[in-house]
């Protein structure tokens, strides 16, 4: 199976806000300390999004599907660009960027076993839960407004009843989402 890389050179991926019953969601750092962000990655030929969202979940945090509840997903791709250095101009198809499918999961309990070395190469190499904001302050630069733009959709998913107020610093990192959302173009 192999990545599936569409004509404008996006990465088709999958991103997963793995929510807590308090409302914290996790956040992995990416194994050697890179930095921290949520499980996400491509998804393979053949695979449905929520397919590609079962695979990852036990590829990254070894988990099953029945640990938690699929609450729902964004409605489109959201996109972003790799910066210039981190594209891998020798390999064909080119990949740009990814385009992103985000979805909300809830935890079934508080009680969670994970396993960061489910895979010979594992994403993380810790773990931390963290309030609802605070992953779009610390994930890397070029996937910020991804970030931004995931949250504020599936907010809705993931408060019913309304979401936590954002941070001071949200205005800080430029609330990019509006910028993340033009850029994707179409939806």
């Amino acid at each position: 199976m192999s990545d599936v890389i569409d004509s404008e050179g996006f990465r088709a991926n999958v991103g997963i806000v793995l929510m807590r019953p308090n409302g914290q969601v996790f956040l992995g750092r990416r194994t050697g300390g890179r930095g921290w962000q949520f499980p996400q990655g491509g998804m393979r030929q053949g695979e449905s999004p929520e397919q590609s969202v079962n695979r990852e979940l036990q590829e990254e945090v070894g988990l099953t599907p029945e640990a938690v509840e699929l609450a729902g997903g964004t409605t489109g791709w959201l996109r972003y660009r790799l910066p210039r250095r981190y594209v891998r101009h020798h390999q064909l198809p080119l990949c740009i960027g990814q385009k992103q499918r985000w979805f909300l999961l809830r935890m079934r309990s508080d009680v969670v076993d994970f396993n960061l070395e489910h895979t010979d190469k594992p994403e993380f190499d810790r773990w931390r839960w963290v309030d609802y904001w605070q992953p779009a302050r610390e994930v890397i630069y070029f996937k910020r407004s991804v970030y931004v733009s995931a949250l504020q959709e599936l907010s809705a998913l993931a408060f019913p009843s309304g979401a936590p107020q954002r941070p001071s610093w949200w205005d800080e990192i430029g609330a990019p989402g509006r910028r993340a959302q033009r850029a994707a173009g179409h939806r």
